[in-house]
C-alpha cells in the first residue's frame, strides 16, 4: 500500500455526526467530572439528544459544563456503526438492536484507532518489510470494519492491538533514531525515552524534545508552550489541558484528533495535516 494512499485514509477517518445514530450521545457512560456535569448510564440517551439525533446545546457544550461532548472523536466509527453495521437502521426505528448497536460502537472506535495508526505508520519511511507487515495489518483492520455485529462481538481486540503496538513500536523507534541522530550533542537514545512518565504540570516551555517517546505518558496540564515536539511519539498520552500554544507537533506521531482536543492551543500552534485545529482553542 503506498504512502499517499494511506495519507488518505489517515485523513478520511473524521467523524460526520449527520449520519450517526447519535451513538456517543447513547452508548457510552458518564459519570460527573470537570467534563461533565450528569450522571448517564451506558445505553441511555444523553438528555440533551434530540429525535433527529443533534444535539441541542451543541452551540453551548463547554458553557453548560459538557466539555468532554468537545473532546470526544469517535474517528468516524459512529457513521460506521450506523449506515454499514446496522444499515441505516437506526436504535429508535429498531428497538431489538438497540443494545447490540450500543456494544458495537466502543469496538468500531477502537478498530478506527488501529487503522489510524496503521495507516499513519506506513506513510512515514520506513524499511519495505516493516512497511509490507503494516499493510498487511491495515487491511485486516479494513475488513473488520465490514463484519456484522456479531461477529464484531466475538473479536479479540487484546490480539489485534499486541501485534499493531509491536509494529508501532519498531516504527517510531526508527524515525525517533534517525531524528535524535541529526541533534546537536551526541546524546543516547534512552535519554529521550519518556515512555510512561508522570510529568504532570512538568514546565516545558521553549524546550526541544524532538524525538522523544512520551507513549502512555502523564503531560496532563504541562507546559510545552512554543515546545519543539516534532518526531515525539504521542501514543496514549493524556494531553489533558497540556498548554501546546505556539508548539511545533508538524511531525509528530501517532497524534490523535481527541488528545489534541483535550488540550490547549492557539492559531501559533502547529499541526499534523490529518489533525484539526480545535474551535475551542483560543485566537
Amino acid at each position: 500500500m503506498n504512502k499517499e494512499t494511506t495519507k488518505n485514509i489517515r485523513k478520511g477517518l473524521i467523524a460526520d455526526c449527520t449520519k450517526c445514530f447519535g451513538l456517543c450521545c447513547t452508548a457510552l457512560n458518564i459519570m460527573p467530572s470537570s467534563d461533565f456535569p450528569i450522571i448517564k448510564p451506558a445505553g441511555t440517551p444523553c438528555m440533551n439528544l434530540q429525535s433527529d439525533y443533534s444535539c441541542q446545546i451543541h452551540s453551548q457544550l463547554r458553557e453548560k459544563g459538557f466539555k468532554g461532548c468537545t473532546v470526544f472523536d469517535c474517528l468516524g466509527a459512529g457513521q460506521v456503526v450506523s449506515q454499514v453495521t446496522f444499515n441505516g437502521h437506526s436504535w429508535r426505528d429498531n428497538p431489538e438492536t438497540r443494545e447490540k448497536m450500543f456494544q458495537v460502537f466502543p469496538i468500531m472506535e477502537q478498530i478506527h484507532e488501529m487503522i489510524a495508526y496503521a495507516a499513519e505508520a506506513i506513510s512515514y519511511d520506513i524499511p519495505a518489510t516493516l512497511s509490507d507487515k503494516l499493510s498487511q495489518k491495515l487491511m485486516e483492520l479494513q475488513c473488520l470494519t465490514k463484519l456484522d455485529s456479531d461477529e464484531l462481538l466475538s473479536l479479540d481486540l487484546v490480539m489485534y492491538r499486541y501485534t499493531l503496538n509491536e509494529l508501532l513500536t519498531a516504527t517510531s523507534d526508527i524515525i525517533r533514531e534517525d531524528i535524535i541522530a541529526k541533534l546537536p550533542g551526541a546524546k543516547k537514545v534512552k535519554e529521550y525515552d519518556h515512555a510512561r512518565a508522570d510529568w504532570i504540570g512538568k514546565k516545558l516551555k521553549d524546550k526541544d524534545l524532538r524525538g522523544t517517546d512520551f507513549r502512555g505518558a502523564y503531560l496532563i496540564a504541562a507546559d510545552m508552550e512554543n515546545t519543539d515536539l516534532r518526531a515525539v511519539s504521542f501514543i496514549g498520552t493524556d494531553l489533558r489541558d497540556a498548554n501546546l500554544s505556539g508548539a511545533n507537533l508538524s511531525t509528530s506521531m501517532f497524534l490523535t484528533q481527541m488528545q489534541i482536543n483535550s488540550a490547549k492551543g492557539d492559531v501559533k500552534t502547529i499541526l499534523p495535516s490529518h489533525i484539526q485545529r480545535p474551535s475551542h482553542w483560543i485566537s
